[in-house]
């Protein structure tokens, strides 16, 4: 190959010098540009080599952007994203016949002239003042690598690509001097191997390699004289010379730079003549870019990692810098996403909802303890067709989901039953609970009290459901009137201080709103990964743990990025989570949860239903897996009555009769051949129905008070021995049995 030479003699500077001068004496046509009408950079007025020095010296060459891979917790492939599809190659991977094709087409003297060929800029303008026009144009390899380069760092922006692109006098000197650099710092090989990875070859293919994949499903380094010919024939024009789209074009483009191959003395006229007569023969491989392909229904939780990547302050100070990182790519995201689980969700929601139906559905499963999302699907796929979506049903807005969320009805009563608990109002706690009641005329709040003004009430499900209840019976048959009295005597403060821990807030991100509907019966818009993370607090025994999707990132070089961790804090006491555990579990043994049921696994959960029957959930868990199913109209303008869902006729939809099942068979299917651990062991007796309802009498909860143990405290090594207390009779085991300076009366304080 022959040495590089600095172009006649002359030096870079020099040779940009003589360039500048003849150009302004060339006029309006010098090598296929237009001058400015003020001369950019002040350069066409001066044409020196003082004003050419004014230029910035060094170029930017940001890392090309490439294609992401985002891998499930075993490595498994979900999908690869990219605003470019590019991979990039070391020249020693790219056929020798591609590296001839585009040299010859391109730049056939560029190995002889520096980053200037001063011989081909005299040509063009000679044939330019000929045509009257702009006939030809005489940018090196090197000029176009450069130029490449600003289109590069202008990324997606339409303003910034002109910019990059624009041919007036002002941006081809700059160019001149980057080259200048690029060719004293780089040398022909790396020039030439940085041109093949960074240049576009029609058909969402950046670099060679991906050309080479898209339009013959080969690597770059296996193309022949006639292929490479043809991928060299497209730079020019993509659109143009498109084979996919117009191989007659595409054709005699490809004989040209075989021709000129020929001419060049790269190959021979035989080899040239039996290219030439060959037929192009694609194959093609169909862009595979985005969310959209993502495999078994995941491209919810492909689009949310995204959002997790683009709002974490972890990957950049702002929004804006870590579009930048994103968009660059060659990422490796190994995420949490578990496979088994997120096949098993996808195969329970096609079984028991069609993506044709009216309404739809969202399955979210979350590890408890470490927060991780191990599953995250739903019956409505992503993409841009009909009975298709962008928008992910389990997540908050700011993450990709609807408007608002959707509201979680009776499945918001136990963190009303932990807040209580928390107050020190007992499992076996009663109220009167008629069957239809007014909203309690003034709920004290964190900061005053709520009224009720407009005279609102409410009513349980069915006439039948009249108290007195407990607080077991009353979670297990879902009885609205119970939870409202519960919170008249706690207050609302107590409610909003646990949901707080638990992370629960709108599905437009706001706070909930501190009014008894929403804070008793869930009449606001929640997200399934919401209440998911929010329910496994009480399967992680009252530590909450906030979701996260990425386990860990590497960049193209294999340097790793740090990610962002799960954040846990105690949200309540252990026996209050024990304690709801034990509830929940009674409302899939002998409640509303009945068909939602796990074989041969401890499991609890809760059923929803709102207003019009336009949501129905189920929210439950096992203690190492939390999950949340909604079934509903996204659009909230479906009634659940006389409904076909899933091929399947429902007179009335409830959260135990389309959700329990569609939660029962996801969790088997993700819980298979895996541990079934046990809840610690509370029993909850049925409590006798109290005349004063379970509220405290007077003089209770004061030292030797019914409520007490004795002092109030237990012995130091031993239960206490008090009276009454309000959790007496429940039976806890014996490492919560207290002792010392914990609660003590019917079997003693908890830890």
């Amino acid at each position: 190959m022959p040495k590089k030479r600095s172009g006649g003699g002359l030096t870079g500077t020099q040779q940009a010098a003589k360039f500048v001068g003849v150009s302004v004496l060339a006029g309006a046509v010098m090598a296929g540009i237009a001058l400015p009408a003020a001369g950019a950079l002040g350069l066409a007025a001066k044409g020196t080599v003082q004003g050419f020095d004014e230029i910035p010296a060094n170029l930017k060459r940001p890392p090309l952007s490439q294609r992401t891979t985002i891998l499930d917790a075993q490595g498994g492939q979900i999908a690869t994203v990219y605003s470019r599809d590019r991979t990039v190659v070391d020249l020693k991977d790219i056929s020798p016949y591609m590296q001839k094709a585009i040299v010859a087409i391109e730049d056939s003297r560029f190995y002889q002239h520096g980053a200037i060929d001063l011989k081909g800029v005299l040509r063009a303008l000679n044939r330019n003042a000929q045509s009257g026009g702009v006939a030809q144009g005489a940018s090196t390899l090197t000029q176009q690598y450069v130029k490449n380069v600003f289109v590069e760092e202008a990324g997606d922006d339409p303003d910034k690509v002109a910019q990059a692109t624009q041919q007036t006098l002002g941006r081809k000197i700059q160019e001149l001097k980057y080259a200048i650099q690029v060719e004293e710092e780089l040398g022909k090989k790396k020039i030439l191997e940085n041109y093949l990875n960074i240049t576009f070859f029609g058909q969402q293919a950046y670099g060679i390699e991906a050309a080479s994949q898209r339009y013959f499903s080969k690597p770059a380094k296996n193309l022949n004289v006639e292929e490479a010919a043809m991928l060299a024939g497209i730079v020019q024009s993509p659109s143009r010379y498109d084979p996919v789209n117009d191989v007659e074009e595409a054709t005699k483009r490809r004989n040209v730079v075989l021709t000129r191959m020929a001419a060049v003395g790269d190959i021979s006229e035989a080899e040239a003549e039996r290219a030439k007569a060959t037929p192009i023969k694609l194959r093609v491989s169909k862009p595979k870019n985005g969310c959209i392909t993502a495999v078994d229904g995941a491209g919810f939780f492909c689009d949310y990692v995204r959002e997790v990547f683009l709002s974490d302050p972890v990957f950049g100070k702002n929004r804006e810098e870590r579009n930048k990182v994103w968009n660059r790519g060659g990422l490796t995201i190994r995420t949490t996403l578990d496979p088994q689980a997120q096949k098993s969700a996808q195969a329970s929601i096609k079984e028991h909802v069609y993506q044709t139906d009216k309404v739809a559905t969202a399955v979210t499963m979350v590890q408890p303890g470490t927060g991780k999302i191990m599953a995250m699907a739903q019956s409505r796929p992503y993409g841009f067709g009909k009975n298709e979506t962008q928008i992910n049903y389990s997540v908050n807005k700011s993450m990709g989901g609807s408007n608002y969320g959707f509201p979680v009805g009776s499945t918001f009563k136990p963190f009303v039953a932990a807040a209580a608990l928390e107050q020190g109002r007992p499992p076996t706690q009663s109220y009167s609970a008629p069957y239809q009641m007014p909203y309690p005329s003034k709920i004290s709040t964190c900061d005053g009290t709520w009224k009720n003004y407009g005279g609102q009430s409410l009513e349980n499900e069915n006439e039948s459901e009249v108290g007195p209840y407990n607080l077991k019976d009353a979670m297990a048959m879902s009885v609205n009137t119970y939870f409202v009295q519960m919170i008249e005597d706690i207050g609302l403060c107590p409610v909003v201080e646990t949901t707080d821990k638990l992370g629960v807030v709108q599905g437009s991100g706001a706070k909930l709103p501190v009014e008894p509907s929403p804070l008793t019966l869930g009449s606001t818009g929640i997200s399934p990964l919401t209440m998911a993370t929010a329910y496994a607090a009480f399967a992680n025994r009252g530590t909450y743990c906030t979701p996260t999707a990425i386990e860990a990132i590497k960049t193209a070089d294999g340097k790793s990025l740090p990610v962002p961790k799960t954040n846990c804090s105690k949200a309540m006491s252990e026996r209050t989570a024990d304690s709801i555990n034990a509830l929940l579990s009674g409302v899939i043994d002998s409640g509303t949860g009945e068909k939602a049921g796990l074989s041969g696994r401890d499991n609890a959960g809760k059923t929803g239903t709102t207003d019009a029957r336009k949501n129905a959930w189920f929210v439950g868990y096992t203690p190492n897996l939390s999950s949340a199913v909604w079934v509903g109209s996204p659009a909230q303008d479906v009634e659940m009555f006389s409904i076909r869902i899933g091929g399947r006729y429902h007179g009335a939809v409830f959260g135990g009769e389309v959700p329990g099942p569609i939660w029962r068979d996801a969790m088997t299917g993700a819980l298979d051949g895996r541990e079934a651990p046990k809840f610690v062991d509370v029993h909850i007796p049925d409590a006798p129905k109290d005349p004063n309802n379970g509220k405290p009498k007077p003089g209770d909860n004061k030292p030797g008070g019914a409520n007490g143990g004795g002092d109030g405290d237990g012995d130091d090594d031993k239960p206490g021995d008090g009276g009454d207390d309000p959790w007496g009779g429940i039976t806890f085991p014996p490492d919560m049995i207290g002792g010392g300076n914990q609660r003590g009366g019917g079997n003693g304080g908890w830890r």
